[in-house]
């Protein structure tokens, strides 16, 4: 099951990052520009996917929308992963008042719903762009990162390598960096996995509420848009959100077994 896990997850997601990165590049002018006369086509042998209520061909804005989802859940994840590991460690190394200060700042953050917090960061800021998305989301998600290496920082600060390198003269900073954070990087790597599915969700939720560029090929704004028309036009909705679920599961599927092969504990 792990090496089914592991082979159909990580097919999804070269396919999928394939596709929003070097799929954009291969659209033909004509597939970048609205026609009238296919507003509302439904799909048939030349075109599976249709085109939506604007006249765009639905597979070109799905591909535009895989990019956007790829941007955003990666950059995200990198920002948020890279800021909760450091704060997670300087709170598990130092502990005391540094750590009681950062814990109940995690704790506050918890008790609100990530994305509605991204929601009212970006409506603060009066910036729907994606790059605003994108520090919005960061903001929210970096919590679950210093919480996973708080834990194994407290577990490891203590023991044999860490004291001698402290014994050799070495800065705190400078274990931080050198013997804590590399030990935790397996355990980063799988939580960053599950990250970018998350991220990923969020931005398409927040997408389908409205939120985010006009006009965007976003597949929550191609749902959100497809659900106006899901009587007569099921293909609107339906496609977008068929990627949506297939990307969010194979990542997911990456994670799972990522974490069955990098954590010692799940080895058998």
């Amino acid at each position: 099951m792990q090496r089914i896990n592991l082979n159909l997850g990580l097919t999804i997601v070269v396919l999928f990052v394939l596709m929003g990165m070097l799929g954009p590049l291969f659209l033909q002018d004509s597939d970048k520009i609205p026609s009238i006369e296919n507003q509302l086509r439904p799909p048939d042998s030349e075109h599976p996917f249709g085109f939506d209520e604007n006249g765009y061909n639905l597979f070109s804005r799905i591909i535009l929308g895989a990019r956007i989802a790829l941007i955003v859940g990666l950059f995200t994840t990198l920002i948020s992963a890279l800021i909760g590991s450091i704060i997670g460690a300087i709170s598990g190394y130092f502990g005391g008042p540094v750590d009681e200060l950062i814990m109940r700042i995690v704790d506050i953050l918890m008790s609100f719903p990530g994305i509605l917090l991204s929601i009212s960061i970006i409506a603060l800021t009066q910036n729907p762009s994606y790059s605003m998305i994108i520090i919005a989301l960061s903001i929210t998600s970096w919590v679950p990162y210093a919480r996973l290496v708080r834990s194994q920082t407290l577990s490891m600060k203590n023991r044999d390598f860490v004291v001698a390198a402290r014994a050799m003269g070495a800065g705190d900073f400078y274990i931080i960096r050198r013997h804590i954070l590399p030990n935790c990087f397996n355990s980063i790597i799988v939580q960053a996995t599950f990250g970018i599915a998350s991220a990923i969700i969020a931005e398409s939720a927040l997408s389908f509420l409205g939120i985010g560029p006009q006009d965007s090929a976003s597949w929550g704004a191609l749902i959100d848009s497809g659900t106006q028309y899901l009587l007569i036009r099921w293909h609107l909705a339906f496609f977008p959100g068929l990627f949506l679920f297939f990307a969010v599961i194979g990542i997911n599927m990456l994670g799972d077994a990522l974490r069955d092969r990098l954590d010692p504990r799940l080895r058998v």
